[in-house]
């Protein structure tokens, strides 16, 4: 949470950057042994960086927090080279659509090892689910349990193993983040609510289908939640509910917050674990049910970091300085979408002040296109510098857009002292190759 008095002029704070992270002796940024100056002269820019031991270290975090089941939410950011890596250090991953499904398969997770979400799921979706084995469907609403009926019958429907399924709930539980990212209150698309009996009712629909297997109950309250106590809370309801039908698994969703800005510190998966098994037990849940969570954020958020040029300073006396860089809202829409903080700073320097105030902009037609509304950087920040946004590694890349025909960054992966590109630079000729 925000500290108070921070001085907003001081370095940037260490935390936000990956776990790698180390000044040079020339006071550049070295991530993963890698100069990341040097290593944007080299990719060019806008470019996304990413620490890969802080990827696996956060992995296995989770794992000891949680144990097996333990599920990597992939919107936060997924591509084959992060879906095989989480699945190598032994975390599940949750998908939420037939794209996504496509790419974890193709990057050799197993799909007993998936997890398929999704507010809207079409009968092809579930179709394509049941017929790869994926692990758990999480049951969204009473249209799903129909289409899982029909695809399920034995007379016409879907061959194969008979899914394993969980349902959502909703606990009526609203945290203080963002409205667009508050999932667990009763005035939502996710879920059945507890409270009305929606949750009961189906339970007990999906308890009639022969071709399924009800395996637990699923919960999710919203994204970046800093206080444990709404997952504790959440916890208790939803404990509550699943008690009395006495089912083998109990997911708690995702949602653990992750620091943005100096003056922000996030709890850890293992405080947040620790306070869901508390509300668990009080809640009279099994002891021998298997409590598992989502996170996606906590695991890549601060991993990753964004590199862009300068390319224009526009000064307007007495009202702001607009520092314009390569990219915007098409690689980072948090922005705009939520008001989301960001630092910036400039890797050449790392431990360099900031006394300078500026709004941080892109390059799309949109005055909206802001990076970082109100962001310090060094006294002699110029144009050609190269400029980096920290704790960029979830929703950035992939939330990215191609508005304005600006193709989409590369993204790389540094270890060790070398930088290994998991997903090219877009280029206008694939843009074009859509065309018809």
């Amino acid at each position: 949470m925000p500290a108070a008095d921070a001085d907003a002029t001081a370095p940037l704070a260490r935390h936000l950057l990956p776990d790698s992270a180390e000044e040079g002796p020339d006071g550049h940024l070295i991530v993963g042994g890698v100069d990341l100056v040097s290593l944007a002269k080299e990719h060019g820019t806008p470019l996304f960086v990413y620490d890969e031991m802080h990827l696996r270290a956060r992995c296995r975090e989770a794992v000891r927090a949680w144990g097996d089941g333990v599920a990597y939410g992939t919107k936060a950011f997924l591509c084959m080279a992060v879906a095989r890596l989480v699945h190598e250090e032994g975390m599940w991953l949750d998908v939420s659509t037939l794209g996504e499904l496509q790419v974890v398969l193709a990057a050799g997770v197993a799909p007993s090892r998936v997890v398929l979400h999704g507010n809207n799921k079409s009968e092809p979706e579930l179709a394509a689910a049941i017929t790869a084995g994926v692990g758990r469907i999480v049951v969204d609403s009473f249209d799903e349990i129909a289409r899982l009926g029909r695809l399920t019958d034995t007379s016409d429907g879907v061959r194969g193993a008979r899914p394993k399924v969980l349902v959502r709930v909703t606990p009526g539980v609203q945290v203080h983040t963002h409205e667009y990212v508050r999932t667990g209150q009763e005035d939502t698309k996710f879920g059945f609510s507890v409270a009305s009996g929606a949750a009961s009712q189906a339970v007990g629909a999906l308890e009639l289908l022969p071709g399924v297997e009800l395996v637990g109950v699923h919960a999710h309250i919203g994204s970046q939640v800093f206080d444990v106590r709404h997952f504790e809370e959440a916890a208790h309801v939803v404990g509550e509910f699943a008690a009395p039908l006495g089912l083998p698994e109990l997911v708690v969703g995702g949602g653990l917050g992750v620091a943005y800005v100096n003056d922000e510190h996030a709890p850890t998966q293992q405080a947040w674990a620790d306070a869901t098994r508390r509300a668990c037990t009080r809640a009279g849940l099994d002891p021998t049910t298997r409590i598992t969570a989502e996170p996606g954020r906590s695991i890549v958020a601060t991993a990753g970091i964004t590199l862009y040029s300068v390319g224009t300073i526009k000064d307007l006396p007495g009202i702001r300085t607009y520092v314009a860089v390569d990219g915007g809202m098409s690689d980072n829409p948090r922005p705009v979408l939520y008001g989301s903080g960001y630092e910036a700073f400039l890797p050449r320097e790392l431990s360099a002040r900031r006394p300078r105030v500026v709004r941080v902009v892109g390059k799309h037609c949109e005055a909206g296109d802001v990076i970082v509304d109100r962001g310090n950087v060094p006294a002699d920040l110029h144009v050609g510098d190269i400029l980096a946004t920290p704790v960029t590694g979830a929703y950035g890349y992939s939330m990215a857009s191609t508005y304005n025909k600006v193709p989409r960054p590369e993204i790389v992966f540094v270890r060790d002292g070398t930088p290994r590109v998991v997903v090219r630079r877009e280029t206008v000729e694939d843009l074009l190759r859509l065309e018809t």
